[in-house]
C-alpha cells in the first residue's frame, strides 16, 4: 500500500483540519475544542480513544490494531498567548490580545493524525501487523503535558516513537536540548506601614531582589550552556504598605537533567538565605519540568531516507511572493542561530534562502553535539522509548520563533504542504519499522545502551500535579 497516495487523496480534509485547530488557537490545558477534534475524529475512523491521561483533561492516547510493535506518533496542538494573526504579510491581530499557533502546533497534531490514520489503512490492508497509537499531547508549551504523560505510565510498552516539528527547512537533525525545571517561589512576610512603622513589617518583596540578586551572582559559577531566566509575578499591590507577600517565576535549564537538578538545589539555597535575611518564610511552587532529548541515530536514520524517497514539498509562485514580502517584516539576523548549529550547512542555508525564503532541498543527515538553547517535553518521551523527530519547511527560513509571521504562515498553504510532506515520512517510517523487525530491534538495542548508564528519572517530583491551575495570565508562559 502507498499511503502517500491515500495521504494526497484525503488532503484537503487534513487541510481543513489544520486551520480549524489554527482558529480554536486554544492555550496550554485549554485545548478543549482541539483535543477534542483529534479525538472525535480517531474515534469516528475505529481507534479507541483514552481520555484524560495524567489527570489532564485535553490529553489522550487513541489506538489501533493489535499486538506489537506498538508506534506511538506524538501530537500537540496548543497555542500561544497574545500572538493572534491573519493570513497576512503585514500585522493583523485577528481578535486584540488574543491567541495564535505561533509554534505550527496546529499543524503539528494533524500531521501526526494524518499519519496515524494512514498507518492504520496498512493494517486494515493486511500490509502490516501490529498496533498505532496517536498521542495527543496538550501543553507543550511551559506546561510539559507529555513529562506527566510519562510520569504516568502513558508510554508503557511502547516500541518507538515518531514525531516532527514545523521549521524552516527539512532535515533529521540530531541535536540535544536543554533540560528545564520550572517552579514559583513565593515568599511570605509581614505587612506593616511603610511610614509609620516599617520596622515591624517583613518585606516578601525584599526576599525576591535579594533572591534574585544572589542568583545572578550564581550566574558566574555555573555552567556556561546552563540558563537561568525568572520574572516577579507579584511584587505587592502599592508602595506604602511593607508587602506581605510576593513571588518571583523561575526557569532553570542545563545540558543534562542532573545539571539541571544540581543547579536547582543552589537556586532553592539562595532562596533560603534571602528568607532568612528578611525574616520571612519560603514556600516553592513547583510547576513543570522537562528532560533532554535523547533522539536514536537509528530511528533518524530511517527518517531522512523516507525524506529523500518522498522529496521535498513544493511551494508555488504565491507562495514564494508571500514568503519573501513577509521576510522583509523579520528582525535583522533571523535565522543565524539555526545557521550556526547547522554549521557548514547553515552557511549555505543563508546563501540559498537569500532569493528563496522557502527550502526547496533535504538537508544531509546532521547529529551535533552543540546543544540547542530551547526545551522541549519529548525529552521525556526520548528516555522511555527510542524516539525519532524531523523537522519540515512549513514557514520562510528566519521566521522568528513564536511570532505573529509564524502565525501567519501557519495557517494557509506554506504550512499545508510542510504538514502533508511530514505525514508522508512519519507514515511510511512507522512502516518500515512494522515489517522490519531487525531495524526495530536495532533502534530498540541502541536506546538501551544510550540510557544503561543513567536511567530515566522524571524531573517532576512525586506528588506535583499538572499546573492546571496556573492561567492567570500571558506572562505565565515560559515558552521553548
Amino acid at each position: 500500500m502507498d499511503t502517500n497516495i491515500w495521504i494526497d487523496a484525503h488532503r484537503q480534509k487534513f487541510c481543513d483540519l489544520a486551520d480549524q485547530i489554527w482558529q480554536f488557537a486554544e492555550i496550554r490545558f485549554q485545548e478543549n475544542q482541539s483535543a477534542g477534534l483529534l479525538a472525535d475524529t480517531l474515534q469516528a475512523e475505529g481507534f479507541t480513544v483514552e481520555r484524560g491521561i495524567a489527570d489532564i483533561p485535553t490529553a489522550f492516547v487513541a489506538s489501533y490494531g493489535a499486538g506489537k510493535p506498538v508506534i506511538a506518533i506524538l501530537g500537540e496542538y496548543d497555542a500561544l498567548p497574545g500572538l493572534s494573526q491573519d493570513r497576512t504579510c503585514y500585522k493583523k491581530p485577528l481578535i486584540a490580545g488574543g491567541n495564535g499557533h505561533g509554534c505550527g502546533h496546529n499543524l503539528l497534531g494533524v500531521g501526526s493524525l494524518l499519519a496515524t490514520l494512514a498507518v492504520q489503512q496498512a493494517i486494515q490492508s493486511g500490509v502490516v501487523q501490529g498496533s498505532v497509537r496517536y498521542y495527543g499531547c496538550p501543553a507543550e508549551e511551559s506546561g510539559a503535558g507529555k513529562a506527566f504523560m510519562v510520569q504516568a505510565g502513558a508510554f508503557d510498552g511502547v516500541d518507538l516513537a515518531l514525531t516532527w516539528h514545523p521549521g524552516s527547512f527539512n532535515a533529521t537533525v540530531s541535536i540535544n536540548m536543554l533540560a528545564r525545571l520550572m517552579m514559583f517561589f513565593k515568599f511570605h512576610g509581614k505587612a506593616a506601614h511603610a511610614a509609620a512603622d516599617p520596622y515591624n513589617g517583613r518585606s516578601a518583596l525584599d526576599a525576591v531582589e535579594l533572591m534574585n540578586i544572589g542568583v545572578n551572582y550564581l550566574r558566574e559559577h555555573m555552567l556556561p550552556d546552563a540558563r537561568i531566566h525568572y520574572v516577579i509575578t507579584n511584587g505587592g499591590d502599592v508602595p506604602n504598605v511593607v508587602p506581605a507577600e510576593a513571588e518571583s517565576w523561575y526557569n532553570i535549564r542545563a545540558p543534562k537533567l542532573h545539571q539541571v537538578q544540581e543547579l536547582y538545589a543552589r537556586v532553592v539555597n539562595v532562596a533560603k538565605g534571602a528568607a532568612l535575611m528578611t525574616g520571612t518564610e519560603l514556600e516553592i511552587d513547583f510547576h513543570s519540568g522537562v528532560s533532554n532529548l535523547l533522539l536514536n541515530d537509528t530511528i533518524n536514520q530511517v527518517l531522512h531516507a523516507q525524506m529523500q524517497r518522498i522529496g521535498a514539498p513544493q511551494f508555488g509562485t504565491d507562495d514564494n511572493q508571500f514568503a519573501g514580502e513577509l521576510a522583509k517584516t523579520f528582525p535583522k539576523g533571523s535565522g543565524e542561530m539555526f545557521a550556526r548549529l547547522l554549521g557548514a550547512e547553515g552557511g549555505k542555508l543563508i546563501a540559498a534562502f537569500k532569493d528563496n525564503p522557502l527550502a526547496p532541498q533535504i538537508l544531509p543527515l546532521f547529529k551535533s553535539s552543540v546543544t540547542m538553547p530551547g526545551s522541549t517535553d519529548v525529552g521525556d518521551v526520548s528516555w522511555v522509548t527510542p524516539t525519532g523527530q524531523i523537522q519540515a519547511t512549513c514557514q520562510a527560513f528566519g521566521t522568528p520563533a513564536h511570532s505573529w509571521q509564524l502565525v501567519a504562515q501557519s495557517g494557509m498553504s506554506i504550512g499545508h504542504k510542510g504538514m502533508l510532506f511530514a505525514g508522508k515520512v512519519l507514515a511510511a517510517t512507522a512502516l518500515e519499522f512494522m515489517t522490519r523487525s531487525e531495524l526495530l530491534e536495532r533502534a530498540r538495542t541502541e536506546f538501551k545502551n544510550q540510557i544503561q548508564a543513567m536511567p530515566y528519572q522524571s524531573p517532576i517530583p512525586d506528588g506535583v500535579r499538572p499546573p492546571i491551575h496556573r492561567q492567570a495570565s500571558a506572562r505565565e508562559f515560559a515558552t521553548g
